[in-house]
């Protein structure tokens, strides 16, 4: 499989665009029975993402109920969470003068600068009340080395690991199915490592919300589809 860089999905991956004929060749046609071998990944269904939170995904609180559903059907559920310390390199305040959703060089490639936002220990780190997954087995903390940003659940953007694959690979695990926001960097970032790690990997569409900030959402598709990412909606799985 060739390797898809944190680098080259802003530059190479937004090359290419997503066509009505394409769309439709990455969508899944069979019902799926979720089972011992399967995973749903909450992606960072947190408050900061949601309506009033400091980096807040359009209608990301409408994806929280799809999810909930999900999570009925599915034996595994491990979700993540952003859990940055304060000032954190990805931080536009962390850089004098940077505005946020601007991008600089760091050690390990391009970062786009946010809003502060799920700061270890406050309450917009929290994942949302709304949010119930009573059998959710594992919860990932990611992004909480002050000079290194993670968008993935597998790894953290210089490639350090998180654990997570191995996590999944000892427990049998053999497909996983992505939720969460944003599609076009967490969770997008996640399926793509899924697939590196030897992982099927399902998206699924309307339990996602993208940011969708010059075109990155098509450019995320893009890229997810060139690794071998399967693009579902709810209704697929039964």
């Amino acid at each position: 499989m060739a390797q898809i860089s944190r680098r080259t999905f802003l530059a190479a991956a937004g090359a290419v665009a997503a066509s009505a004929a394409w769309l439709r060749s990455g969508i899944a046609a069979a019902t799926i029975t979720p089972g011992d071998a399967d995973v749903l990944l909450v992606i960072d269904v947190q408050n900061c993402f949601l309506p009033g939170g400091s980096l807040a995904v359009t209608d990301g609180d409408k994806i929280v109920p799809v999810i909930n559903a999900l999570g009925a059907r599915f034996h595994n559920i491990v979700v993540t969470q952003d859990w940055h310390t304060p000032g954190h390199i990805s931080f536009a305040s962390a850089h004098p003068g940077a505005k946020p959703f601007s991008t600089t060089k760091l050690p390990y490639g391009d970062q786009v600068l946010w809003p502060d936002h799920c700061v270890q220990g406050t309450a917009g780190a929290d994942l949302s009340a709304a949010l119930k997954l009573p059998t959710a087995e594992l919860v990932i903390r990611k992004g909480y080395h002050p000079t290194v940003d993670s968008y993935s659940a597998f790894n953290e953007a210089d490639g350090t690991a998180t654990g997570l694959a191995g996590y999944l690979k000892e427990r049998g695990i053999r497909r996983v199915f992505a939720v969460g926001v944003a599609t076009d960097f967490c969770v997008c970032y996640s399926a793509i490592d899924a697939r590196k790690a030897g992982f099927e990997a399902f998206v699924v569409d309307d339990a996602c919300r993208g940011i969708d900030a010059e075109g990155s959402l098509a450019k995320a598709w893009t890229a997810m589809t060139a690794v071998g990412v399967q693009k579902i909606v709810s209704a697929d799985i039964a």
